[in-house]
């Protein structure tokens, strides 16, 4: 069965300054490849064998270095924003997607199985799924907990708290793109709390393996460590 996946590469990666200045974020090197084409590997490795990557910032240096994909052995096109769309609008310029598709991001580390997670959403017959991660935020400070006195009632030494957070990997049934608008604006985040009040509720997968959104110059470098380690892990080799 042919399987479609989107990658989302149209962002100016500004919170990765200044090594975006030069290179779109998708192109920043891990070790001997570019972030995206680790992705791209994977996929290819999963049995995916058609690409479409959403592109605006510097989409001309992207193009060129992933052409149509022959080096990889699949399909890669390219659909162009002419404004920035957020992350589900560049969906709404797609006029050939299949019934059920992966999208995600173009600045991911992880190992997730992206064939099965693909296999377990189709046999679900979900609308829409999250591949979540569990993320602990460790408080930078003492928590004082105080009555309506402001007397002090307890106290907590740098708390930890738990959060389940999308990975920024998705798959989606086509009749999700019902509540998509042409060529507008449209986040990932609007389309959630549409679905939900459309009783149409995303499901969620929660994944305990490794996963890094490459977003910040200290996640950057902790990547290039991460892929250095275990490369032979993350591309399947």
């Amino acid at each position: 069965m042919s399987k479609r996946a989107i990658i989302l590469a149209g962002g100016k990666g500004t919170r990765l300054r200044p090594y975006t200045v030069v290179l779109p974020k998708p192109l920043m090197p891990l070790g001997d490849y570019p972030i995206l084409e680790v992705i791209v590997r994977q996929l290819a490795n999963a049995g995916f064998d058609h690409i479409t990557m959403t592109v605006n910032h510097q989409a001309e240096l992207i193009k060129t270095f992933f052409g149509t994909g022959e080096k990889w052995g699949l399909k890669i096109d390219y659909s162009l924003e002419d404004k920035p769309l957020s992350t589900m609008g560049p969906l709404s310029l797609i006029d050939d997607l299949p019934e059920n598709f992966l999208v995600m991001n173009g600045d991911i580390l992880t190992d997730l199985d992206f064939g099965q997670f693909y296999d377990e959403h189709t046999s679900q017959g979900n609308i829409f799924t999250i591949s979540s991660f569990k993320r602990e935020h460790v408080n930078l400070y003492g928590v004082l907990e105080v009555d309506e006195h402001k007397k002090l009632v307890d106290f907590h030494e740098k708390p930890v708290t738990r959060f389940e957070v999308s990975m920024g990997i998705y798959m989606l049934n086509k009749a999700v793109m019902e509540f998509i608008p042409k060529n507008e604006t449209y986040g990932f985040d609007h389309l959630m709390l549409d679905l939900i009040k459309a009783n149409r509720n995303a499901s969620v997968k929660e994944f305990k393996g490794y996963w890094l959104d490459i977003g910040r110059p200290d996640d950057y470098m902790t990547a290039i460590d991460e892929f250095e380690k275990n490369k032979n892990t993350f591309l399947g080799e």
